[in-house]
This record gives C-alpha cells, sequence and structure tokens, in this order.
C-alpha cells in the first residue's frame, strides 16, 4: 500500500469530481461502473488497514478494543465489525483476497463469502485444509460472479455446510448443531431495536414453550378479546421473560439493576437510556416506575446530582403485600410474579411507595397506564379500580382490579 499522499491525491480526485449535465446515458454508465470498482478497492484497503490496527495493538494503547476505535474514527459499528471480520478472514482464502483487492468483489460480498467459510469451517468436524478451503471459496466467488446476494451467499454456505455434516460420521444435522446457534441485534433508523435469533432445536424448544406460555391471549377488561396482535402478544412475553430474569427467580424483591437511564434535572424530555438512546418523558415514567433501572439526574454540564434510592422501588414486604390484595395484573389478570409494582402518584412527583400507592400491572398494561390513557386509582374499599380511556368507554366508568371483577354489583359507591 502506498503513502498516506497517495491517498490524499485520490481523495483530491474524487472531491473533484463533478457530474456533467451533457454527459450521456453511457457515459455515467461507465463513470459509474469505475466508481464502483474503485469503492470495492477502498473497502478492501479499510479492512486491510483494520486489520494493521489490530496486529499492531494501536487500539490497546489507547485503552480500547480495535472495534471502538474504528467507530471513533468514524465507522458504523456494523461496518467496524465487518472490516475485522474480513480483515481476519482473507489471510487463508488468497484467491478471495486477489479478487476483493482488485476491486471485482464488494465489500459485502467478500464478508459474506468469509462469513460462509466460517459457518463450513464449523460445519467441518475436522479441520480444513487448504484444497478443501479453495474448493469451498471457489464455490462461493461462482455464485457471486453469477449474481448471487450476500444472502443467497451465505444459503450456499450453510448448504456446503450441511454436506460436509452428512457425509461425516457423528455429524450432525444443522438443527441439532449447537456450535451455529446465533443472536444479533442492534437499532434501525426509528431507534427501535432489531432482533435476530438462529438456534438449534433444543434451544428454540425452549425459546418458545416460555414465549408460548407467557403470550397467551387475556381478555379485556370488559370481557372482549384480547386486542393485541399474536406478534404483540410474543414482544410482551419476551418482556416478561426478561423481567423474570431481572429478578432471579425472587419475584418479590426489587430487580437488579441492569438499566441506566438518564434524566437531565431541566429538561426530563431529553431522558435517554445508555444504550438505546432517547425516550419521551411517559417512557421516562414508566422505566422510572419499577423495571431493572438505575435513574440518574444530572445538571446542564452532565453532572449527576441524584441517583435513584431503594426507597423508590417496593421493597420484598410492600410486594408481598401487593401480592395478597390484588394477586394479579389488576388489568389483565397476568401472574402477580410477571407484574411490575406500579406508583400510582408518580414517585418522582412525590408519591410515596407504600401499599395505598401501589397496584400491580404486567408490562404491557403498564405501558397502557403511562401512555394510553388508562388511570389508576385507589378506591373507598382501598384496592385498587382502573378508569379507562374514552376510545374504550366514552362514560369512563370505574372497573374493578381484575381479581375482584366476580364481585358482581351495580353499586360503584366504593369507589368513591
Amino acid at each position: 500500500m502506498g503513502a498516506a499522499g497517495d491517498l490524499t491525491t485520490i481523495t483530491d480526485i474524487l472531491g473533484e469530481l463533478r457530474v456533467d449535465a451533457e454527459l450521456s446515458g453511457r457515459d455515467v454508465c461507465d463513470a459509474m461502473k469505475s466508481i464502483i470498482r474503485a469503492r470495492n478497492q477502498i473497502d478492501h484497503r479499510a479492512a486491510v488497514l483494520a486489520g494493521a490496527l489490530d496486529r499492531l495493538g494501536v487500539a490497546k494503547d489507547h485503552g480500547r478494543t480495535t472495534r471502538e476505535l474504528l467507530i471513533v474514527m468514524g465507522f458504523a459499528p456494523s461496518a467496524a465489525q465487518r472490516l475485522l471480520r474480513i480483515a481476519a478472514g482473507v489471510t487463508q482464502l488468497p484467491t478471495l483476497d486477489a479478487h476483493a483487492a482488485d476491486g471485482a468483489v464488494s465489500g459485502e460480498h467478500t464478508d459474506a463469502i468469509v462469513r460462509g467459510m466460517n459457518h463450513i469451517a464449523i460445519r467441518s468436524p475436522e479441520p480444513i485444509d487448504e484444497a478443501m478451503r479453495h474448493k469451498h471459496v471457489t464455490d462461493l466467488l461462482g455464485q457471486f460472479f453469477s449474481g448471487a446476494t450476500p444472502a443467497e451467499i451465505m444459503d450456499r454456505a450453510r448448504t456446503l455446510g450441511n454436506q460436509i455434516a452428512a457425509s461425516t460420521e457423528g455429524g450432525l444435522p444443522a438443527a441439532e448443531d449447537r456450535a451455529l446457534n446465533t443472536l444479533d441485534h442492534g437499532k434501525d433508523d426509528d431507534g427501535r431495536l432489531q432482533v435476530r435469533a438462529d438456534l438449534d432445536v433444543e434451544v428454540g424448544e425452549k425459546f418458545r414453550a416460555a414465549i408460548d406460555e407467557l403470550a397467551a391471549p387475556r381478555p379485556e377488561p370488559d370481557g372482549s378479546p384480547d386486542a393485541r396482535s399474536t406478534q404483540r402478544r410474543q414482544a410482551d412475553a419476551l418482556e416478561t421473560l426478561l423481567d423474570i430474569a431481572a429478578r432471579s427467580g425472587d419475584t418479590a424483591s426489587a430487580p437488579r439493576t441492569q438499566v441506566l437511564l438518564t434524566v437531565p434535572a431541566d429538561a426530563p424530555t431529553l431522558s435517554s437510556l445508555a444504550l438505546m438512546g432517547s425516550v419521551t418523558e411517559a417512557t421516562m415514567r414508566t422505566l422510572a416506575c419499577d423495571t431493572s433501572v438505575t435513574t440518574v439526574i444530572v445538571d446542564g454540564e452532565r453532572v449527576p446530582l441524584d441517583i435513584s434510592r431503594e426507597k423508590r422501588f417496593f421493597p420484598a414486604h410492600l410486594r408481598k403485600a401487593l401480592y395478597v390484595r390484588d394477586q394479579c395484573c389488576i388489568k389483565c389478570g397476568a401472574p402477580a410474579d410477571r407484574t411490575h409494582a406500579h406508583h400510582i402518584r408518580h414517585w418522582a412527583d412525590g408519591g410515596d411507595t407504600c401499599l395505598v400507592n401501589g397496584c400491580l400491572l404486567c408490562p404491557s398494561c403498564h405501558a397502557d397506564v403511562h401512555h394510553n390513557g388508562w388511570e389508576v386509582f385507589i378506591g373507598a374499599d382501598q384496592h385498587p379500580w382502573l378508569i379507562p380511556p374514552r376510545a374504550v368507554d366514552p362514560r369512563r366508568r370505574p372497573l374493578r382490579a381484575y381479581n375482584r371483577r366476580t364481585l358482581t354489583t351495580d353499586d360503584l359507591a366504593l369507589a368513591g
């Protein structure tokens, strides 16, 4: 690779590139082909440089990983990970390395072939020798030159891996090979988390059994069928699993701290989570109510002014009292061990952590109270009552807590 000055010359040339309005379509296509080839070459050189940074331990001198250093330098996290993966993979794949260096193969396709070769290696019970690597990388390159997408290249790699496993004594079918298990997640453009898992049958069975149990439909407070879609119920079930894990099986205790919520004292609308980013004030209040969250209040210079105190969590003896009184989610009847302890008057607004200011709500119903217009109050009978939003009941008639709806009376005096 040439000196940095050579690279500067290239960037200067690209910076001066202009698209003349008088160019023909053929001229534009030719220019685009040249740009694509240059881009592929630059992507490959970036991977080579990333490998050099890793090999030289440059990031360690700054107390970082190479991936973190690349992100600081301006690469997106996924791109940084891809560069390091390519750098590690092409060292054993000279044919692929040569095509990528020449600009004939894009960085995305190069990465797919590297990942495909890694997959094939996992499926083989014995180390793959040079001849076998050359055979398989030639196969995957053939897929690329035939017009295959990166996803299709990975599909071909899985097929090759399955063939290796099937032809090997004691080889596992893909469905039972735990070594293939993966879990990927990342934020999309809307700030939502996208999750994709690839699991063997044993882990898959555990996952489906847990989700199916927790995602069972529950009637609405008025007795109508569960209005949530199957996908929504499964997503709510996943949140319940996370809450159960956060409590380590001790359902009466406050969750272990796992999530950090930062709240600017003078601008709560700018609250943010450490990993997922900004949240609305309504979500901030939900999180600060009773989940595995540590809330840090900061001033304009991000200096902590206060940190969530244990008294905002319902201690074990009060949780047990809520379990005895409410027995389940007061809105939908979800089991008590799958609920949050909700402050009826928010803790941040001066609400006390006490029995008469609390109730049990499952994560989905908790969100309804904070976001969708449902209200909770303690009636004259010292039990929680619900007031639906006008979209559900234009008259907004109070509803008993779920465990008390079998009591039949038209007299709402007790709610008063």
